[in-house]
C-alpha cells in the first residue's frame, strides 16, 4: 500500500491504526488447508492469536476449526458462526463461567491441570474430554512461549495422564482426544524434530486410551520475522503428518484424527500497525552511556505489547521514504508514560536502534508482521483508547472492523453497585 492511501486512510480514521491484507490472509488458511488436505487430517485456528469476527469469518468459510481458550472467546467463535461441535476449549484454569458456557454449546473440555476434572464433575459434566500431555519437552522463540517442560506451567506431566483419565471415567469422563503444543515459533527443523517426537511418545500412548478419537500436534509452526520473504516449505509437515496419523491408527488400530492448530502462522503477517511520527529528538552520550536519537510515535506497547515483552523483533518502514532521502540509527519509542515503551529493542531490555530511512514529522511509520498477538493482546494501559482495525479488501476496497474506542468504552464497566 503506498504513501499517499496510507495518508488518505490516517486522515479518516486517525493514527495509529491497523491495516489488514485480506488477499494475503486467505493465502495463509490456503496454505494451511492444503498442509491437511486429505483423509483424518484437521486444522484448527489457534484464535487467541488474532480472534476477531472478521478474521474468524475467513477460517469458518475454508472450513477450519477453533481452537478457543476462554469462554469467552468460545462466545465469540459461536458468534462468528462456529457449531460447537468445532470448536475445542483449551485451557489450565476455569473461570468466567467457562463450564456453563462448554455444557451449553456441546463444546468438548482440553484439560491442562487434572484439579479441573473435579470441577467438571462438581458442575455435572459427563461428556467426553481431552487431555493436554506436557510431554517434557518443547521449545519457543523465546523462554516464556516454550509450553512444554518442567518449567511449563501447561498441560499435565506425561507420567500423570495415565492416573487422570481412569479418574475421568470414574467420573464418567471418556478421554477421546489427546493433545499437546511444544513451542511457539522455534526455528523450522526444531519443529518437525520435536513433533516427530511427540508422534513416537503419542503412538506409545494410545493403547492405553480404547475411546480415543483424535490427536493433536498443536501449532507453533515458525514465522520469520527479520525476513517476511525466507518462509519455510510447509512440505516436510506434511510428511510428518501423515507418518504420525498412520502410526496413531496403527496403535489404536482404528480411524484416528490428526489435527493442528497454528496461531501465529496464519496471521502474522497480515495485520501492519500504522503509526505517525511526532518527534524526533536526541539524548547525547555521557557518563552513563551513548546518547540516542528517538523517533517519538503514537503508537505504543497498548497496541503492540511484543517487543516490551519479549523483545521481539518487527520490520519497521517509513512510508514515502527511502535510502536516497537518508538513513538513521534511531530508536522507535511510544507515548506511554513508560521508558520501555520502545519497539526496538532486545530480550535483555536493552535499546536496538534500527537503520531507517531519515524520519521526519508527519511520516507515517509502519510496524510490519504484527496480526499474531498484535491487537489481540492490546490494553487500555493510560486509558488508551484500542486502534481501529481495517481491511484491504481484494477488490481495493478498504473496510473498518473494529472503530477506535473512546473513552465511553472505557467507563462502560465501571459501577457503584452493593453486592452485599
Amino acid at each position: 500500500m503506498n504513501a499517499e492511501v496510507l495518508q488518505h486512510l490516517a486522515e479518516k480514521v486517525g493514527t495509529p491504526f491497523w491495516i489488514g491484507d485480506a488477499a494475503l490472509l486467505r493465502q495463509r488458511i490456503a496454505a494451511i488447508k492444503l498442509l491437511t488436505e486429505g483423509v483424518g487430517l484437521q486444522a484448527r485456528y489457534a484464535m487467541k492469536a488474532c480472534p476477531a469476527t472478521r478474521i474468524l469469518k475467513e477460517m469458518l468459510e475454508a472450513g477450519i476449526w477453533i481452537d478457543a481458550v476462554s469462554g469467552n472467546e468460545v462466545l465469540r467463535a459461536k458468534r462468528a458462526g462456529f457449531p460447537g461441535s468445532s470448536i475445542l476449549y483449551t485451557s489450565d484454569v476455569f473461570r468466567d463461567g467457562a463450564i456453563a458456557i462448554l455444557r451449553e454449546h456441546g463444546v468438548m473440555p482440553n484439560l491442562g491441570s487434572p484439579g479441573m476434572l473435579r470441577e467438571l464433575q462438581t458442575a455435572g459434566y459427563a461428556g467426553p474430554i481431552s487431555l493436554r500431555v506436557n510431554p517434557g519437552f518443547g521449545h519457543g522463540h523465546v523462554n516464556a512461549c516454550d509450553t512444554g517442560g518442567p518449567s511449563s506451567k501447561h498441560g499435565i506431566w506425561f507420567s500423570d495422564i495415565g492416573d487422570v483419565a481412569i479418574r475421568a471415567e470414574r467420573f464418567g469422563m471418556s478421554v477421546t482426544m489427546l493433545h499437546a503444543h511444544i513451542g511457539s515459533g522455534p526455528k523450522f527443523p526444531e519443529l518437525l524434530d520435536n513433533m516427530r517426537r511427540l508422534a513416537k511418545e503419542f503412538a506409545e500412548f494410545i493403547p492405553r486410551f480404547p475411546k480415543l478419537t483424535a490427536v493433536s500436534l498443536g501449532g507453533g509452526i515458525p514465522y520469520n520475522y527479520r525476513n517476511a520473504n525466507d518462509q519455510p516449505s510447509l512440505e516436510p509437515l506434511r510428511t510428518v503428518l501423515e507418518d504420525a496419523r498412520a502410526s496413531f491408527c496403527s496403535a489404536a488400530e482404528r480411524d484416528v484424527r490428526l489435527e493442528i492448530e497454528p496461531g501465529r502462522y496464519l496471521v502474522a503477517p497480515v495485520m501492519t500497525l500504522v503509526a505517525r511520527v511526532t518527534d524526533v529528538k536526541r539524548t547525547e552520550t555521557n557518563e552513563r552511556g551513548k546518547g540516542e536519537t528517538f523517533v517519538m510515535v503514537d503508537a505504543g506497547f497498548t497496541d503492540l505489547v511484543r517487543p516490551a515483552m519479549y523483545g521481539s523483533f518487527h520490520r519497521i518502514t517509513i512510508a514515502g521514504r527511502h535510502e536516497r532521502d537518508g538513513m538513521a540509527d534511531v530508536v522507535v519509542a511510544g507515548p506511554l508514560c513508560e521508558t520501555g515503551d520502545v519497539f526496538t529493542r532486545d530480550g535483555q531490555e536493552l535499546l536496538v536502534p534500527r537503520r531507517l530511512p531519515t524520519p521526519r514529522v508527519g511520516d507515517l511509520l509502519l510496524l510490519h508482521d504484527a496480526g499474531a498477538y498484535g491487537y489481540a493482546m492490546s490494553s487500555n494501559y493510560n486509558s488508551m483508547g484500542r486502534a481501529p482495525q481495517l481491511m484491504l479488501e481484494e477488490d481495493g476496497s478498504v473496510t473498518m472492523f473494529s472503530r477506535r474506542e473512546t473513552v465511553d468504552d472505557l467507563l462502560a464497566t465501571e459501577a457503584d453497585e452493593k453486592i452485599s
